[in-house]
């Protein structure tokens, strides 16, 4: 396999197997709603092969950073919809990614409202809110009815985005210790109930929220992201065994309902682990090793050369190059990326990085 060949991820056709990471970028306001600034930055890179959009919030408790945008207004829709028009005027694809931030919040972030877990477990840190950085609260722990409440604004989410918005697809975050990871992790998920305890039960959470995504929009137009051990956020899983035990009975279930893709963040994405889990999930995967260091153009093409994924995800190169995809092909020089600059407000260091040549 060659990274510039085509590539289908379910019901999507993509030009390239080369992926826009899901970065969270700060750039759409108290309200939530994508605008120009946010429209022209997926539009520059939509010769990327799939773009991933930001973590995007299903309901206004889920948000998790000032200045994310979410999938609940009509204002919002709209603003995503002209999102999805730029990428696919210029041939892209672009699928959302729906992330409930679970206890990874505050008030003073989400509007004052409710903060929610598996459990009433709080992190142990600082989160940056709209009065600088406090400490994460102690979370309400979530009841059977409300979890199955926050499954079905999933699915209203995930309708939204493809049915109204017109984006090609949704994948559901399960990873970087948000909602879905809390409820996989034995650190985060102490419920005595039918969602916690045993792997399956612990895995049964997400089961539910990615089959009922499916089910509303079409296996085909969905894909799942996690990252076990990554151990972030006091999401952690340091037992192999577990792990194993966990996300194998996770893809073992998701298996029959053939979804778009599975994407794993994991330091090791051709290691025993990563492979295990894509052998018993049975379907495409993207493999991500970033977040320790940059995913450099080698490392993208050796994962496809030696088939140990159908496609890659690229973040900060996505960032410093948005006609990264030519820059390879050609093995031309590389923008820098400015991290300084990547939560920051404005249009500098997000639309502002040159291409190769004039469009």
């Amino acid at each position: 396999m060659n990274i510039f060949t085509p590539v289908f991820l379910g019901d999507v056709e993509l030009a390239n197997r080369v992926v826009m990471a899901p970065l969270t970028r700060m750039r759409s306001g108290s309200s939530g709603v994508p605008g120009d600034l946010v429209v022209e930055h997926y539009r520059q890179r939509a010769s990327i092969g799939l773009i991933i959009t930001e973590g995007t919030y299903p309901n206004h408790e889920s948000q998790a950073f000032v200045g994310q945008p979410g999938i609940v207004t009509d204002e919002q829709v709209a603003g995503w919809r002209r999102v999805a028009e730029a990428v696919h005027a210029r041939g892209g694809r672009i699928v959302m990614q729906v992330m409930h931030g679970g206890r990874v919040t505050h008030p003073d972030v989400n509007g004052g409202r409710r903060v929610v877990a598996p459990s009433a477990i709080a992190i142990d840190g600082e989160g940056h809110t709209e009065k600088g950085k406090q400490p994460y609260p102690v979370p309400h722990a979530l009841t059977v009815e409300e979890a199955r409440a926050a499954l079905d604004d999933f699915v209203t989410a995930s309708r939204r985005a493809v049915e109204e918005a017109g984006l090609d697809g949704v994948e559901i975050h399960g990873a970087n210790g948000y909602l879905l990871h809390e409820f996989l992790s034995p650190a985060s998920n102490r419920r005595t109930d039918e969602y916690g305890g045993s792997p399956e039960n612990r895995a049964r959470f997400v089961v539910e929220v990615v089959t009922a995504v499916a089910e509303a929009i079409g296996a085909g137009r969905v894909g799942l992201r996690i990252s076990p051990e990554h151990n972030i956020q006091d999401a952690l899983e340091t037992d192999r065994d577990d792990v194993l035990a966990t996300y194998g009975h996770l893809m073992d279930q998701l298996r029959p309902l053939g979804l778009a893709y599975l994407s794993v963040l994991h330091r090791e994405p051709a290691g025993e682990l990563v492979q295990e889990l894509r052998r018993r999930f049975g379907g495409k995967l993207i493999a991500n090793s970033g977040f320790a260091s940059p995913t450099t153009r080698e490392e993208a093409v050796e994962l496809i050369e030696a088939a140990h994924a159908d496609a890659v995800a690229v973040g900060r190169a996505v960032i410093a190059n948005p006609d990264l995809v030519e820059r390879w092909q050609g093995e031309h020089p590389e923008n820098e990326p400015r991290p300084g600059l990547f939560y920051a407000p404005g249009a500098e260091g997000y639309t502002d990085y040159p291409f190769l040549r004039a469009s």
